[in-house]
């Protein structure tokens, strides 16, 4: 089939190379890898990732219920808060789940007792170390409400509690890890004989190249021989990354006071915020940085937001209407945190296995759009 414009494509063969690696790490370590869902949520996907990890982590009820139904095998939770008329029906889904204060656990701890062991409960702690630089990514920056901090533990974890978990990493290697859990057993330490397992969180980006898998490996090894602790990592993008793209289409070229722009199909606002958000410049296929005495395009979204660009881009080719434009890179966070602000198309999604053949998985049309209103 012809592939739709716009269009998240998932590359069957690199998702199952990624996967393939984590396994491996589970094997060498001891340890369990987990999926973040709030970084990648394509459950046509789910069957293929069983194969290689063992469970799910949620960060929210719906997140837990598509973790259960669609996934199976172990089910975590890990939220800044909980709501109290969600709680039942979240605690049907899951296995494990963390607190992200001593006033929640202490709120919710009777339900987690009526369960009689299904569930196991854990605390976040922040280690307050920082290794991300963007605020807007960082769990640790001062004041930040997320996770415990060790002045609130001057006696020791509440009895009930079963495991620690922190998160304070955003795409890092080995070594932010192996600087991070110096600062936390330094603080935390001694609390690792109260409890029987451990979740170092996300943000460990173990299928990019040059990471340091062998560091990793010993870290876990010495963690779980010093503390007899069971470890867990739960990585958002290291599942799809590099594992899909997202295809465009080049709708018109603009230009005015001596700035090139390609007009899209897509929208950054709506359809890649994190290019705005972070911010990053995603990698653009058959395109590179202009040099300083170059002029690029810039890309324009096709929302009305002002901001809705990305700049600069120097294509081998010059772009003309009608031309694809293909960015690098999108499957992990971009695809489960798309909108339809504008009341903008949103883009299709399509799988490509080993063998080259597409399927269609979903095309969006205006009933996707109303029904969000009401």
């Amino acid at each position: 089939m012809t592939i739709p414009s716009p269009c998240f494509v998932l590359e069957e063969e690199r998702l199952r190379a990624n996967l393939s690696l984590l396994r491996g790490v589970q094997e060498q370590a001891g340890c369990k890898i987990i999926l973040a869902l709030k970084g990648f949520a394509l459950f046509p996907t789910f069957p293929i990732v069983r194969e290689y990890l063992p469970g799910t982590t949620s960060s929210s009820l719906y997140e837990a219920r598509l973790g259960h139904e669609d996934f199976g095998g172990e089910v975590h939770a890990c939220a800044p808060v909980y709501l109290p008329q969600e709680m039942p029906e979240l605690l049907g889904y899951v296995s494990h789940i963390t607190f992200n204060s001593l006033s929640q656990w202490s709120r919710y701890r009777s339900l987690i007792e009526a369960e009689q062991g299904r569930v196991s409960p854990a605390l976040r702690i922040n280690p307050e170390h920082s290794e991300v630089a963007t605020d807007l990514y960082n769990p640790g920056a001062p004041g930040s409400r997320l996770g415990v901090s060790i002045e609130e533990l001057s006696d020791g974890l509440p009895e009930g509690i079963e495991g620690l978990h922190f998160h304070s990493l955003c795409e890092c290697g080995a070594d932010a890890l192996e600087r991070t859990l110096a600062t936390f057993e330094q603080n935390f330490g001694h609390l690792l004989q109260q409890v029987s397992w451990l979740n170092l969180g996300g943000g460990h980006l173990i299928t990019r190249e040059g990471y340091d898998v062998d560091l990793l490996v010993r870290l876990i090894r010495d963690l779980r021989t010093k503390y007899d602790v069971s470890i867990l990592l739960e990585p958002g993008a290291a599942i799809a990354w590099r594992a899909g793209y997202l295809t465009a289409t080049v709708l018109d070229r603009v230009e005015r006071r001596g700035i090139k722009t390609l007009m899209l199909d897509v929208s950054f606002s709506a359809h890649m915020p994190d290019c705005l958000e972070m911010p990053y410049k995603p990698t653009v296929r058959s395109a590179r940085d202009p040099a300083p005495d170059e002029q690029g395009w810039r890309l324009g979204g096709m929302t009305c937001l002002a901001g809705d660009w990305l700049g600069d881009y120097v294509f081998e080719t010059e772009p003309q209407i009608g031309d694809p434009i293909i960015f690098e890179d999108m499957m992990h966070y971009t695809l489960v945190k798309t909108t339809m602000f504008n009341g903008v198309a949103h883009p299709a999604i399509c799988m490509r296995d080993a063998e080259d053949n597409i399927r269609l998985v979903r095309e969006f049309g205006y009933a996707d759009y109303r029904s969000r209103m009401g």
